[in-house]
């Protein structure tokens, strides 16, 4: 069965229900996923390093031996306690994906040790899954998919994480932290925890944007981001004052002529999408388009075509070549490449 809302989620974590024998926890935030394997392990053994009752293993187990996984599932506990198998997957191999099925189909049916729980964590899982349909099929078993965290959940992390430490943000402070946080929860954990470091353990100080300013610095790639959406949307001031910014914070006319070959990839992704049926929002979604930029981008992508985008590219990859030629004056080829992509995107009615 499927486990989508959040509150349904909490709960079966924090009490998995007596008759599920197995959970597929699964999405491209691989922190979210650890944690809420790790909290659901919590409630199934007392330690999850006893060799005894805890059997690890990985997909790379399962291509070495095929039956490994359904005979750790078949094994009784030696100890008499509740057996747990955790199985991290982190292959694509369909023949993997297929075998792991059926042996959580297997045992959600009971057919192996009903008393032991089957775990598995793995990566974004497609609707084409063998693994995550018979997940979702099984009345004994869940599928929990593990989507990054919005700017609400990464706010209450910062705020109960730093309360630990008797720190907080003011509500600004707040917001200008969460804006510049990474979005892999594994990631962004460690930022909170070097931010405490900064602030001071147990300090009681409750920081404002000036005292955050040493430590987050400045964003050099956000400037170059800033101006290769200025030159796809036909902006050539704007794009231009992001590349000469850029430059005075450090970074150099290859970094430039890299993000606009990455935007232009994105729009490319976000094109290749909806050629094949996906509406542009939802093919945005897909591209993971942050959705502070979503408006211009899908402006862009009205008006692009997947043909101008190859009329285009190959300016940027002759961009690329000069920019790495010893001796150029990169910022001014970087600068010449905005120029050419804006007067495309001002033809095209931007």
């Amino acid at each position: 069965m499927i486990l989508g809302k959040r509150p349904d989620i909490e709960r079966f974590l924090r009490a998995p229900d007596a008759g599920v024998r197995a959970a597929v926890i699964h999405g491209r935030d691989l922190g979210v996923v650890r944690d809420r394997g790790r909290e659901l392990i919590a409630r199934i053994v007392s330690n999850p390093d006893d060799p005894f009752d805890v059997a690890q293993l990985t997909d790379g187990d399962m291509d070495a031996d095929a039956g490994r996984l359904e005979g750790e599932l078949a094994a009784q506990s030696l100890m008499g306690g509740r057996r747990l198998v955790r199985l991290r997957f982190a292959t694509e191999k369909a023949s993997l994906d297929k075998l792991a099925a059926e042996a959580l189909t297997r045992h959600a049916a009971g057919e192996l040790n009903p008393d032991a729980f089957l775990l598995i964590e793995a990566g974004a899982l497609g609707r084409d899954s063998a693994l995550r349909k018979a997940a979702e099929k099984a009345a004994s078993a869940v599928a929990i998919a593990c989507y990054e965290d919005e700017p609400g959940d990464v706010a209450r992390q910062v705020r109960e994480t730093l309360a630990k430490d008797n720190l907080a943000l003011t509500a600004e402070a707040l917001a200008l932290f969460v804006a510049r946080m990474p979005k892999e929860r594994g990631v962004a954990r460690q930022e909170i925890e070097r931010l405490a470091l900064y602030l001071g353990p147990g300090r009681g100080v409750t920081a404002t944007p000036a005292d955050l300013e040493p430590f987050l610095g400045v964003e050099p790639e956000a400037s170059l981001g800033d101006a290769a959406s200025d030159a796809f949307g036909g902006r050539l001031a704007e794009a231009q004052a992001g590349l000469r910014r850029a430059a005075q914070e450090g970074e150099s006319g290859p970094a430039a002529v890299r993000m606009m070959s990455l935007h232009l990839a994105l729009l490319r992704r976000i094109l290749t999408l909806a050629k094949g049926g996906a509406g542009l929002q939802e093919a945005a979604k897909a591209a993971r388009v942050f959705w502070k930029q979503e408006r211009e981008v899908l402006r862009q992508a009205r008006t692009w075509t997947l043909e101008e985008l190859d009329r285009i590219q190959p300016e940027i990859l002759g961009a690329d070549r000069l920019c790495k030629t010893a001796g150029s004056p990169d910022q001014l080829i970087a600068e010449r490449l905005a120029l050419a992509v804006a007067s495309r995107a001002r033809r095209l009615g931007l």
